[in-house]
């Protein structure tokens, strides 16, 4: 798959814009600030339904605007779709594919899109929560119809906590908790289904993790993933482990067993590499994450993913750069953002285009 067309409205500083992309590599270039990254976000949203960089869409319109306006159009083999995403500044988002309305959680059914952008070093080094989701973006990726089960679990999970948060202020006791119960069930059901994805995501995207790992370092490094889960195997075990921990819970006001307490234990040599990583050796873990995520989905369907390299290779050395640049030319369509178009290998930089102030200059096929 490659977007061949994009044209923003109202989106970040961008009034009006239009792009024809072809298949391949091609570098968008300007100074920090102008729009690069605004302009591959675009993309992201129409892949995934929002942003990775802010959790609203209210920054992604325009100052002034009341909305922003998304139109492309994405080419599969032979086929060519159009897929339109309207943000809202209040008020519910709009998506539509071929001109017929869509739900926004079924935009990866469209568009599949894997970004690498500086603040995935957090995937490695930052909080749990990040590890999930990067682990449930990728499982809605592979199976689409999982955002439904993973936003109903988060409902469950709020639903639940601020039962548990009334529960205690009230001071009711476990057994008169009967709504509880009806909680618990919804929950175990969701939470065994998200747990069994999540598994199935990191056993099947652990050997691609050790390979691009060792064509982007370069080295004998041996990688390691393990899903760190309290979530018992069976619905009875788990139903149990929940009337076992209801005190704890009322005490705390919070869920303590589920899904939303994993962690993805990220191992370099045996060891975690949150803690014992270099920047260097994060940054390559960080890459290999998202390269192996990239060749997962592109064995699961006929196409290739978008792989999107956002302001990337500023951070890496000369080799690592072009160990990446080989890792990644026989994809489909590679989008770059850099500040410096010397950062960037020069058989990823064959078509350019050059970004100012939202602004798109003309394309450079040189």
């Amino acid at each position: 798959m490659h977007v061949s067309r994009i044209e923003l409205a109202d989106y970040r500083n961008y009034r009006r814009a239009e792009l024809r992309l072809q298949p391949g590599s091609t570098l968008f270039v300007g100074k920090n600030g102008q729009g690069k990254t605004n302009l591959v976000e675009a993309i992201v949203v129409l892949a995934t339904g929002g942003s990775h960089r802010v959790p609203g869409e209210a920054a992604l319109v325009r100052a002034g605007a009341d909305s922003a306006i998304i139109r492309s159009e994405l080419t599969h083999g032979s086929r060519t779709i159009s897929v339109d995403v309207q943000l809202q500044r209040k008020g519910a988002n709009k998506a539509q594919a071929q001109g017929k309305r869509i739900p926004m959680r079924n935009l990866p059914r469209y568009a599949q899109v894997v970004l690498f952008a500086p603040e995935d070093l957090a995937i490695v080094r930052g909080e749990p929560g990040g590890r999930r989701k990067f682990l449930d973006d990728l499982v809605v990726h592979r199976q689409p119809r999982l955002a439904g089960t993973i936003a109903d679990y988060e409902k469950v999970l709020r639903q639940r906590n601020s039962l548990l948060k009334s529960a205690r202020q009230t001071r009711m006791r476990p057994e008169d908790l009967t709504t509880l119960d009806v909680w618990d069930d919804r929950m175990v059901g969701l939470g065994l289904e998200l747990e069994a994805a999540r598994q199935r995501i990191v056993q099947d995207l652990a050997p691609h993790v050790d390979h691009a790992y060792q064509a982007i370092a370069g080295a004998e490094h041996a990688t390691r993933l393990e899903l760190e889960t309290n979530v018992p195997p069976s619905a009875d075990d788990y139903r149990t482990m929940l009337e076992q921990r209801r005190q704890d819970e009322l005490d705390r006001a919070v869920s303590l067993v589920g899904p939303h307490r994993d962690d993805l234990h990220l191992q370099l040599n045996d060891l975690l590499a949150r803690h014992y990583a270099s920047h260097g050796e994060s940054w390559s873990y960080a890459l290999s994450l998202k390269l192996a995520s990239a060749q997962l989905l592109r064995g699961d369907s006929a196409g290739d993913p978008v792989l999107i390299l956002d302001d990337v290779f500023a951070e890496l050395d000369t080799t690592r750069r072009d160990r990446l640049a080989s890792a990644i030319e026989d994809f489909e369509q590679v989008l770059i953002t850099a500040a410096v178009e010397d950062d960037v290998p020069s058989e990823l930089a064959n078509r350019k285009i050059r970004i100012s102030d939202g602004e798109i200059e003309d394309a450079d096929d040189s």
